[in-house]
């Protein structure tokens, strides 16, 4: 499978083609107990990583980022699925999954459950009401003061998003001795964001294997935060 990767020394993106190879022994280090997570099936192939030894790991999911980079690429996230893609060669100590919520809406409640009980931590806040009848939540701020404060306790971080106004505060992690790892798609990622980063990891290479099945066991869409009615 071919994945992009951004190479600083060379200040240019390249393919790295590598034998597709399924870590289903990922040490998950969450309240969530074992027996209760939901996985895949560990006979699935993918890479996310060429790195052999990412340590401990803590993701940074932007929901809305992701929700909006899903529609563009015409596929619904099986976020199980997402979990044990970016956990590959790692130790997973949090998965945080950011997104404004309205609480008032019940399959977007059920949605965040069913997240909370597969090795996620959700943070949310309230939706903002605009004038042009729009709804958006801007967790930057959460997702920066998260990334920075957990420093100490892994290794690399993986943030989906291409948000550039987080691009100071993955260069601050950078400084700490992170590796940093933005997975988002090209189009809809900030120059800035990349140029901080250690690694740059194209969605549209690995849709195959982190989108949900027709025949899947349970059912839920991701939540955009500006359709909320």
């Amino acid at each position: 499978m071919n994945f992009t990767t951004f190479s600083k020394q060379t200040n240019s993106y390249k393919l790295l083609k590598q034998r597709p190879q399924w870590q289903g022994e990922n040490v998950m280090d969450t309240s969530i107990e074992t027996e209760d997570l939901i996985m895949p099936d560990s006979s699935a192939d993918t890479v996310i990583s060429s790195h052999s030894n990412r340590g401990r790991v803590a993701i940074f999911i932007d929901g809305s980022s992701l929700f909006y980079t899903a529609l563009q690429l015409g596929i619904e996230i099986d976020y199980a699925k997402l979990l044990c893609c970016l956990t590959e060669n790692a130790k997973l100590l949090r998965a945080f999954f950011y997104t404004g919520v309205d609480r008032n809406n019940d399959k977007q409640q059920g949605f965040l459950l069913w997240m909370r009980r597969n090795g996620y931590r959700v943070v949310t806040k309230e939706l903002v009401q605009f004038p042009d009848g729009s709804k958006k939540a801007n967790l930057d701020v959460e997702m920066a003061v998260d990334m920075i404060n957990l420093v100490p306790y892994y290794d690399t971080a993986v943030l989906v998003s291409g948000d550039g106004d987080l691009a100071y505060a993955v260069n601050a992690i950078a400084y700490k001795g992170v590796r940093v790892e933005i997975v988002s798609v090209r189009s809809m990622t900030s120059d800035s964001l990349i140029d901080v980063a250690d690694c740059f990891i194209d969605l549209d290479t690995i849709k195959q294997h982190i989108q949900k099945d027709s025949n899947s066991g349970y059912n839920y869409r991701p939540v955009s935060n500006t359709s909320l009615q």
